[in-house]
């Protein structure tokens, strides 16, 4: 059987542990090293020619984004999944132009980057499969913030959880969408200690501030159509429910 060469480049050594065990539990894929230094993650990269490289931004000596340029300099391709701390459009979009297949913000469950790894082998992670429901929540909220951040609503806006909050629970229940004010906002305002009209308000802040960054064609893109022009933004309502419905659409496919 081939294995898929993965290798780890991680300043976080216990979290470094972590994946290799989770990369490991899958015999098809095969760890051939783990390291927190850039320099050394580059000799690496040249010696075995991994087909997946997991790196963190933050390294010894050279940080994530030198070993990307380095190795693309070097001819060589891996496919890059990129861990940072950071929901920087300047950094995540340097990351997908030096090559990176997905950018996870950490913190992270190591169970959920060995998913994406096994995705990228083209099977699903045995470790994943014996927790099938803890992996669904992760990754229902991992595919929530990666909306989030693609169209540019940071998560150190308040609207920010209360929005995500409401997107999972229109994905448990599509009905809630027709009643969100007095189904949706107080249940959001109860869980985070605050009022529903305080919910509403930060879920139309966090809206407002992707769209006056101009992230239209991401929204669209997202979306799979052009949904939006111009100014032209959607209700609270609306968009939770155009997110729910994607996620659901998704999770049937």
């Amino acid at each position: 059987m081939k294995q898929l060469t993965v290798l780890i480049l991680e300043s976080n050594e216990a979290f470094a542990a972590e994946l290799k065990e989770s990369l490991t539990a899958n015999e098809s894929i095969q760890v051939c090293g783990v390291t927190d230094d850039g320099a050394e993650g580059i000799e690496l990269i040249k010696s075995y020619n991994p087909a997946v490289v997991v790196l963190s931004l933050f390294l010894r000596n050279l940080d994530g984004f030198n070993v990307m340029e380095t190795a693309r300099k070097e001819g060589k391709k891996p496919e890059f999944i990129v861990m940072g701390n950071f929901a920087d459009d300047k950094i995540i979009n340097r990351a997908i132009a030096l090559g990176a297949k997905y950018y996870l913000m950490k913190p992270i469950a190591a169970e959920v980057v060995a998913d994406r790894v096994a995705e990228i082998g083209g099977e699903e992670s045995p470790v994943v499969r014996e927790s099938v429901e803890r992996r669904r929540a992760g990754s229902l909220d991992e595919r929530i913030s990666g909306i989030f951040i693609s169209i540019g609503i940071p998560p150190h806006i308040k609207g920010y959880n209360y929005l995500r909050e409401g997107i999972k629970m229109a994905v448990a229940d599509p009905h809630v969408i027709n009643n969100v004010t007095k189904g949706l906002y107080p249940v959001i305002g109860q869980k985070f200690n605050t009022t529903a009209s305080k919910v509403e308000r930060a879920i139309r802040h966090a809206i407002e501030v992707a769209w006056n960054r101009g992230r239209i064609d991401a929204v669209n893109a997202i979306f799979g159509a052009r949904v939006y022009i111009g100014t032209e933004k959607p209700t609270n309502s609306e968009f939770i429910a155009l997110v729910a419905d994607k996620l659901l659409l998704e999770s049937m496919v």
